[in-house]
C-alpha cells in the first residue's frame, strides 16, 4: 500500500532483506489516493478518502467516461510510487480483490505494461482443500465472487500474466491459525498456490474488527509450521521464482 502511513518503514524493512518479493497492493477502497483527492473527486468522498460503498463505486467506475479516467490516473500514480521505491515489482493485487471488476482489471494490465507487472492474485479458494485443512469449519459463500474470478483468472492469463492455480487466505480471512495453516500445507494441492495472511502483533488504527492479526503471526513463527514449509517437496518462493 504506496500512500498507507507507514509505507516508508514497510520499504526499509523490506530493502534490508533482498530475498523478500514485494508486490503492489493497489488500494482503491478503503484507504487515501496516492493523487491529491481533488484530481480524483469522484473516487473520495468528503473526507478526501476512497469512497467506502464499493457497488457504486464500480457502477461509477464502468458507466461514466470520467470516472474512468480519474481511475487510471490514480491507478498509474501508485504503480509510479511503487517503483519510486526501487524494489522489484513481484507482483500486483488489490485490496478487497476490488481488480474482479473488469473495469479496474484492464486499467490495472495497461498501466502495468510500462511497470514490468507479470504475475496478479485471482482469489479462487478449493473447499475440499479447506474441509481437510479443519473438517469442522463453516466455510461463508464465495458464489458472489467466483464467477467473477473464474473470468478475471482467464482473461489475465490470455494476457500472459501469471496467476496461481489456488490461493489460501480468503474462507479464514483473519483468522488463519497455526492449525489451519499447518492443515494447508499438509493438504497442498499440485501447482502454483498462494497462502496469504494478515499478520501483527495486535489491533492498529484502521485494522478490521475481529480479525486474530496475533495469532496469525503466531502462526507463521509455529515450530510446527515452518518444520511442514521446510518439507523438500513444496518449492517456495515469490512469483517471480516461477
Amino acid at each position: 500500500m504506496v500512500s498507507a502511513p507507514e509505507a516508508c518503514d514497510a520499504v526499509k524493512r523490506a530493502k534490508a532483506m533482498p530475498r523478500l518479493r514485494v508486490g503492489l497492493h493497489v488500494v482503491l477502497v478503503e484507504g487515501g489516493p496516492t493523487l491529491p483527492a481533488s484530481e480524483v473527486p469522484d473516487l473520495v468522498d468528503a473526507s478526501g478518502n476512497f469512497r467506502t460503498d464499493m457497488a457504486a463505486s464500480a457502477a461509477n467506475m464502468f458507466f461514466r467516461p470520467k470516472v474512468r479516467r480519474q481511475l487510471e490516473a490514480e491507478i498509474a500514480a501508485q504503480f509510479d510510487a511503487f517503483r519510486a521505491t526501487g524494489l522489484s515489482l513481484d507482483h500486483v493485487n488489490t485490496h478487497k480483490h476490488f481488480h474482479l471488476h473488469p473495469t479496474i482489471a484492464s486499467a490495472i494490465l495497461r498501466v502495468g505494461k510500462t511497470h514490468g507487472l507479470r504475475a496478479m492474485r485471482v482469489p479462487l479458494e478449493p473447499n475440499d482443500v479447506l474441509h481437510k485443512a479443519d473438517p469442522k469449519a463453516k466455510l461463508p459463500s464465495a458464489l458472489t465472487t467466483a464467477p467473477w474470478a473464474v473470468l478475471a483468472r482467464a482473461r489475465l492469463r490470455a494476457a500472459g500474466m501469471r496467476v496461481p492455480e489456488h490461493v489460501f487466505g480468503l474462507a479464514w480471512s483473519g483468522a488463519m491459525t497455526a492449525p489451519r495453516v499447518l492443515g494447508l500445507i499438509e493438504n497442498l494441492p499440485d501447482g502454483l498456490s498462494e497462502i496469504y495472511l494478515h499478520p501483527a502483533t495486535g489491533p492498529y488504527p484502521g485494522s478490521a474488527a475481529g480479525y486474530r492479526y496475533a495469532d496469525e503471526l503466531a502462526a507463521l513463527v509455529a515450530p510446527r509450521v515452518v518444520a511442514a514449509f521446510r518439507n523438500a517437496a513444496i518449492a517456495k518462493g515469490g512469483f517471480a521464482d516461477f
